[in-house]
């Protein structure tokens, strides 16, 4: 009997609970004009966009956060430039939508995208639509915005004579550009080259880049906008092959350059570089390799690659005010700051490349080596013709002939903050760095100012202290 009673009252609890079950489904929607979607953001930024060619897809969501359902009676683009974007409705394409549905506490997705013709002029040019929503008789909108950049496209070319680009539009790089022997490419102040992926700059001749601090020259990948979030492409590593010097060219000169989201970064091979008050960052491998080759490099900054950051093999090289800091986000660092290879006879050191050249020779001074991973390939010089003279390594360790009046294990204090993807080589008050070069050390030609214009005094590294809010 009493197993009956609890049999009954157990199947009468649950068929109360069934029935405040659904009481809480609601199937209907609100018709109150009070009702309406939540937009995601009040602006959809398509970001800069080169014209003539189609932009990356960008995505909004719209939220219903009612306890009925909703109908948008009606979705479109409207104004001037509303021809200009394409949209796409939780799967569906179209001009327009009409009695588009969002279940209590849902949302759905709208993805945007446009092409932008070229546009009179040089400087970008903004277009702006508004998405409008109508719900429930009234009408609420997202703009739309987008900014067409013109640029010269160059794929496939061969510069035989000499020639100099012009900075009055972006340039964007298909396949190579190849500057052949006895021709030299001059590109002025100002100007930027987009490469696409697997694009590459090849130099069988000579190379000039004029950049000032006002108007450096950049060479980098040709996708805009962000990754996801707040994570732009211009950190990301990859995006094109690098710049390449051949075996026999001479007199090439970098200054004030920003070379920047490469796989293989700059090369050379048999080759002549300066490279003064430049940035080279963000690749995949090394940022820059040199193979019996002669490489000056004077006031830069060589940061984040996957592959360390420079390796020299043989050849003769001067690295005088350069910061060496490697903190590359996207894989785990492979090679040191500075790798040496074919420095003697000695096969424990890296030994004889058989080449038949003559073994490396490379004076660093008055620079800063401070990152993730080992500073340096060899752990002691002894027997080679390298020298490190006036330097903040970031390695625990002490002077001997090879590493001369060295500053060892200090922080330089960097601003660069990795979680945050900023990467900022100069230093902060209270570096060790400030004041501590030997200006003996620095060569005659050495730059007056930095990258950033700053007038030069005894800092070591690549930048020089400016005092700013923290």
């Amino acid at each position: 009997m009493k197993t009956l009673i609890y049999r009954t009252l157990a199947a009468l609890t649950g068929l109360l609970l069934l029935a405040g079950t659904g009481a809480c489904i609601e199937d209907g929607f609100t018709t109150s004009p009070s009702d309406q979607p939540v937009f995601a953001a009040d602006t959809l930024d398509l970001g800069l966009i080169f014209t003539d060619e189609p932009s990356a897809t960008s995505r909004m969501v719209v939220y219903n956060p009612h306890s009925k359902g909703l109908n948008i009676s009606h979705i479109a683009i409207t104004g001037e430039a509303a021809s200009r974007f394409r949209m796409n409705v939780d799967g569906m394409s179209g001009e327009s939508f009409s009695d588009v549905e969002i279940r209590a506490k849902d949302s759905i997705f709208v993805f945007v995208e446009t092409t932008l013709p070229e546009h009179a002029g040089n400087e970008p040019k903004e277009i702006t639509a508004s998405l409008d929503f109508t719900t429930n008789g009234v009408t609420r909108s997202v703009v739309l915005s987008a900014t067409g950049q013109n640029v010269r496209r160059l794929s496939g070319v061969t510069f035989s004579e000499s020639t100099s680009l012009t900075a009055e539009r972006p340039y964007q790089i298909y396949d190579s550009i190849v500057v052949a022997p006895e021709a030299t490419l001059t590109i002025p102040a100002g100007t930027t080259l987009h490469f696409h992926d697997k694009a590459m700059l090849i130099v069988r001749g000579r190379l000039v880049c004029e950049g000032t601090a006002e108007a450096p020259v950049n060479m980098c990948g040709d996708r805009t906008g962000n990754v996801v979030g707040d994570i732009s492409f211009d950190i990301m590593s990859n995006q094109w092959t690098g710049v390449f010097f051949t075996d026999g060219s001479k007199g090439n000169l970098i200054s004030h350059t920003d070379i920047r989201n490469t796989r293989q970064g700059v090369t050379a091979d048999g080759a002549e570089l300066t490279i003064v008050n430049s940035r080279l960052h963000n690749s995949g491998g090394n940022i820059l390799e040199a193979y019996h080759s002669r490489i000056r490099a004077l006031g830069s900054e060589f940061a984040e690659a996957g592959g360390g950051l420079v390796y020299l093999q043989g050849g003769e090289h001067e690295f005088s005010g350069c910061t060496f800091a490697n903190n590359y986000l996207f894989t785990a660092i492979s090679g040191p700051a500075l790798a040496f290879a074919h420095v003697n006879s000695d096969p424990e050191t890296g030994g004889d490349d058989e080449s038949g050249l003559p073994y490396l020779k490379a004076d660093i001074t008055n620079s800063i080596i401070y990152g993730l991973g080992a500073d340096f390939s060899h752990g002691s010089l002894e027997g080679t013709d390298v020298r490190v003279r006036r330097c903040l390594i970031r390695a625990e360790g002490e002077d001997d002939n090879e590493f001369i009046d060295c500053i060892w294990g200090e922080d330089p204090l960097y601003y660069t903050v990795r979680n945050d993807y900023l990467f900022d080589y100069r230093v902060k008050a209270d570096s060790p760095a400030i004041g501590a070069a030997d200006a003996s050390l620095f060569p005659s030609d050495f730059p007056l100012t930095d990258f950033y214009g700053e007038r030069r005094g005894r800092d070591l590294g690549a930048y020089v202290f400016v005092e700013r809010g923290e």
